[in-house]
Parts: structure tokens; C-alpha cells; sequence
């Protein structure tokens, strides 16, 4: 059930642990991204209306991650956008950084359609894992609430 769903919530004291999994790493990316949204409401209220193109860039996968997950903070706090599908497609730059160009679907926030449940406050590098293998790739990050 919990692959199937793409990611889950894993015990922590205070913040929130996710580890995200997929095929590959664009799948755990993005099952990383939906998991941030399911924090903050229920995302299967959340209709993929808008398109928005996201690119981040990092030194190594980890800022990846990291810069992918708060470009959505950035935007949920300036625009007020949920969203609910991502598509990513990442690749390695010939300097050996990595660049991540995404598309994430939603909508405007709408308090009478999407529950207000956690806060997310910030994206930490605590406890970050990323592990690829042929056919599996899975992502754990602590989100601070």
C-alpha cells in the first residue's frame, strides 16, 4: 500500500520524516514533492487546473532534492498554489552539477475545498538519504513543522 502511494511517513519526535520511492529518482522526486503537499493538505482535492515549470539545479543530489522541495514552499507562500501531479526529469550537467527541470499541476488554495493541516515551515537536510538502484530509487527527508 505505502509503494503504491509512493511515499510515506516515517516516525519521528518532532518533525515530519518522509521517504519517497520510485522507479527511478524523477519518480521519487516527484512522489517527494506530493508527499510535502499531503503534509499540508489532502491532495487528492488538489485539481492539476494550473501548470507551472519549475528548474532547480544543485551541486550534488541532495541540494537537488533540497531546492526542489522549497521552490514549492517558495511558491505555496508567495502564490498561494497547491499542487497535486509533478513530472521530473533530471540530468547531469557536464560539470558534474545536476539540473532538474519539473512540472508541477494544481490550483489557487481554497480554504472551503483544501483542509489547512500541517504547516511546513522549511525543507532540512536532516537525516536526507538518496538511494538509487536498477528499477527502485527512494528519497528520505525531514520536513520542519
Amino acid at each position: 500500500m505505502k509503494a503504491k502511494k509512493g511515499y510515506e511517513f516515517l516516525e519521528h519526535t518532532a518533525d515530519v520524516y518522509v521517504a519517497a520511492y520510485g522507479r527511478n529518482l524523477n519518480e521519487a522526486f516527484a512522489n517527494a514533492a506530493k508527499a510535502v503537499f499531503d503534509v499540508m493538505t489532502d491532495v487528492r482535492k488538489v485539481a492539476p487546473k494550473t501548470s507551472i515549470n519549475i528548474e532547480v539545479r544543485g551541486e550534488d543530489l541532495e541540494a537537488l532534492l533540497y531546492s526542489w522541495l522549497e521552490q514549492f514552499l517558495i511558491i505555496f507562500d508567495t502564490q498561494q498554489l497547491l499542487f497535486s501531479e509533478f513530472e521530473v526529469n533530471i540530468t547531469r550537467e557536464k560539470d558534474g552539477t545536476y539540473l532538474l527541470r519539473g512540472i508541477a499541476k494544481g490550483e489557487k488554495y481554497d480554504p472551503s475545498k483544501h483542509p489547512s493541516e500541517t504547516e511546513v515551515k522549511a525543507i532540512t537536510y536532516s537525516l536526507m538519504e538518496i538511494k538509487e538502484d536498477k528499477g527502485f530509487a527512494v528519497v528520505k527527508f525531514v520536513l520542519d513543522i
